[in-house]
């Protein structure tokens, strides 16, 4: 097989550099086609069958050897044989010849493609598998790539050979028909007024306007597709219904209010959703006290003898409580009913493109945004359903402090409420399942966190994979048996934390019936514009991915809602090129763009330049010179590619960086700003500065050095 391969590459490959070493390609110019016009319509009138066979066969070959000149030679074809028989040849001759180009392709290089990439091929592979014959349809009838491109493309995925001629076969006849008939209209033209024809003007106008017509018909029938079946209401009870009123639903609701559309915001739970309830504002309540705890025991650093402090943990989650209630009006129904928009208690149910069941009514609506959030992830452990375990959408209902508390996960939650609860009082075991915390940062900056869980004394198990848990039924203690370096590890616990990342809440709301379906990371699947298959449905937030945080809910909630209401003139594709997160643990580590690890994995080429916050003043001042920041930028250039700080105040520090890479801001740029002295902002200068000095013109510094040393005689 190996030979094989080697055989038709090198035979491939011969004819190719035949091809431009016998300069074949001034015969495939415009200007030869002119030249040659009297000469092959003689030809074809006194051999016609013989033109035509010859004709076919060139076409074949240069189509299936992926050369240049096939858009000339389909204007020769409708030049000699006119619109109909140039029509015909060509459409037969290019198909076959797209298809030995595929052949070819999935011959010489699938099978290495395949093992090569195959974690980033198995989404493509499962789409193509589903949908391929109308990827590629779209794909001939919008010229968007070169059609070579596309022949050697899908020759790499699991697409069938006859499927893919007999898409090719039709999706190309459209673009076909409108380039013979510009080769027909280019032939009748024998003067510089024939230029000017209306119908040559009229050919090219289409070969222009083909495109776009193309890919309004593509959406139209792709909607038309999605909507079959489902009857239109004659009118409507909403602009716009939105399920779920956590951060992204708030904000989609907010939006369509602003611009005087009637919006109905419904949620089964409670306003504000996660974000407020169950996370961002209940989890930064408690690691507040839980710092303020840890600076006690600090005393001595800021040159205080002694300090002490005396709480009770139900004191703490009853401040918890009272900051949520304290933010609650910001997200309450009655604010949002204020500014306009009709919010309902309920379960939604979505029963048609266009209406939404709730509380026993039904509504209809011209559009709907998704925005039911995600839902802690409960592993599939055996034992599990015997323990009262705990979860980030749960423990706030705690009131009695865990003696022994292990935290399953080693994520942002995981680490964030592992370091709150041990600085309360609780003797914390973090177990984690691969080798490090925080997989997703950088190593460096793993390591600075778990150094700070050792010496606050939390028991950090890398490595440990949770087999299943246990119950004493005699004295009622609870076990967490994990296995470690091939050996069984038992760790005893009063409560257990699962904090193993949360999963879309993608079902039991009539996704399913209307055929929606989800992605491999078991997201609403959407595309650009945030719009699932059914055109009249959007999702955005945790729902939709492929981000879980709050800020990117609110601003997806902007696309979603935008395109929702005003898709019919313009859409907006979604944008994630700088999207920033921080996770809250002393130290704090934030981000924005890539890091080291995802640079190598894309192969994308970047230089380091660092800064240790040690050396701050600001820092030295408050005892917290401790930490990092981390500038990747493109080679010899000072863009930058992506940020990763930790220390005291990075989710603030990281700021200036995100607005640099949002409005393509260098670290020059960077340098020349005056920061205010003495901030922990001025490590963004520091670090632009180190950059600096590490690309200074040495020749130029050489020669300066001579001219003052001329200069001092």
């Amino acid at each position: 097989m190996r030979l094989s391969r080697l055989a038709l590459a090198a035979i491939i490959v011969a004819l190719i550099v035949a091809f431009f070493a016998l300069d074949l390609t001034r015969y495939f110019t415009l200007d030869y086609l002119k030249s040659q016009q009297a000469v092959l319509e003689a030809y074809f009138g006194a051999n016609p069958v013989k033109t035509a066979l010859v004709y076919f066969v060139v076409y074949v070959a240069v189509t299936g050897l992926s050369l240049p000149g096939a858009a000339v030679m389909t204007l020769a074809g409708g030049a000699v044989f006119g619109l109909f028989w140039g029509t015909v040849i060509v459409s037969f001759a290019s198909s076959i010849g797209a298809t030995l180009a595929f052949l070819a392709s999935r011959f010489l290089f699938r099978e290495w493609v395949q093992q090569r990439f195959r974690a980033n091929l198995e989404a493509i592979n499962r789409g193509i598998e589903r949908d391929g014959p109308f990827y590629l349809f779209t794909l001939r009838l919008v010229p968007v790539f070169p059609f070579f491109v596309i022949n050697l493309v899908m020759g790499l995925t699991p697409l069938r050979a006859p499927v893919f001629y007999g898409v090719s076969q039709i999706g190309m006849l459209a673009g076909t028909v409108v380039y013979v008939n510009a080769g027909r209209e280019l032939a009748r033209i024998d003067s510089l007024s024939g230029l000017l024809s209306p119908s040559l003007l009229t050919a090219f106008v289409l070969l222009g306007l083909f495109p776009l017509i193309a890919k309004k018909l593509i959406d139209a029938l792709r909607s038309r597709r999605a909507l079959r079946g489902y009857p239109r209401p004659k009118r409507f009870d909403c602009n716009l219904i939105v399920i779920g009123a956590g951060s992204a639903g708030l904000v989609a609701a907010y939006i369509a209010a602003a611009v005087k559309a009637k919006v109905t915001l419904i949620e089964k739970h409670k306003m504000g959703g996660d974000c407020l309830n169950t996370g961002c504002v209940p989890s930064k309540a408690l690691l507040r006290s839980a710092k303020f705890v840890a600076q006690v025991s600090r005393a001595q650093e800021l040159g205080m003898r002694s300090a002490s402090v005396e709480f009770e943990f139900s004191d703490v989650m009853r401040r918890v409580e009272r900051v949520i209630k304290a933010v609650e009006p910001h997200d309450s129904v009655e604010r949002y009913s204020g500014l306009g928009v009709d919010c309902l208690t309920g379960e939604a149910r979505i029963v048609s493109p266009w209406a939404v069941e709730v509380a026993g009514k039904t509504l209809t609506t011209r559009n709907i945004v998704v925005a039911a959030g995600a839902s802690p992830l409960v592993p599939r452990i055996p034992g599990l359903d015997k323990i009262d375990y705990l979860t980030s959408d749960t423990v706030w209902e705690i009131r009695e402090r865990p003696d022994r508390l292990v935290v399953l996960g080693g994520g942002p939650i995981g680490c964030e409420l592992a370091q709150g609860f041990a600085r309360l009082g609780a003797r914390v075991t973090l177990v984690e399942q691969v080798d490090r915390l925080l997989i997703r940062e950088d190593p460096e900056f793993s390591a600075m966190v778990m150094d700070s869980f050792h010496n606050e004394g939390i028991d950090v198990r890398v490595s440990h994979t949770a087999v299943e848990f246990r119950v004493d039924e005699a004295s009622g203690a609870k076990f967490l048996v994990c296995e470690h370096a091939g050996n069984r590890v038992t760790i005893e616990f009063d409560r257990v934390l699962l904090a193993l990342g949360r999963r879309a809440n993608c079902t039991g709301y009539g996704l399913e019936e209307l055929g929606i379906g989800t992605t491999r990371g078991g997201t609403i699947e959407v595309n650009e514009y945030l719009q699932t298959r059914i055109p009249t449905i959007y999702a955005c937030g945790d729902v939709a991915g492929p981000y879980q945080f709050t800020h990117t809910a609110s601003h997806q909630a902007w696309y979603a809602a935008v395109n929702a209401l005003f898709g019919a003139f313009r859409r907006y594709k979604a944008d994630y090129s700088v999207i920033p997160w921080c996770t809250f643990t002393e130290p704090e580590i934030a981000r924005v763009g890539l890091n080291e690890i995802e640079a190598k994995q894309k192969g994308i080429a970047y230089e380091i330049t660092r800064y240790e916050i040690d050396d701050l003043d600001r820092a030295i001042a408050d005892e917290e010179a401790l930490g990092q920041v981390k500038v990747l930028t493109v080679p010899g250039k000072d863009r930058i590619l992506g940020v990763t700080i930790a220390g005291a105040h990075a989710g603030d520090v990281i700021v200036e960086y995100i607005a640099a890479m949002r409005h393509g801001i260098g670290l020059n740029k960077i340098l020349s700003t005056i920061h205010i002295y003495p901030t922990f902002a001025e490590a963004n200068k520091y670090a632009a500065g180190n950059w600096k000095r590490a690309h200074a013109p040495q020749a130029a510094l050489r020669l300066l050095a001579k001219y003052h040393a001329w200069r001092r005689g």
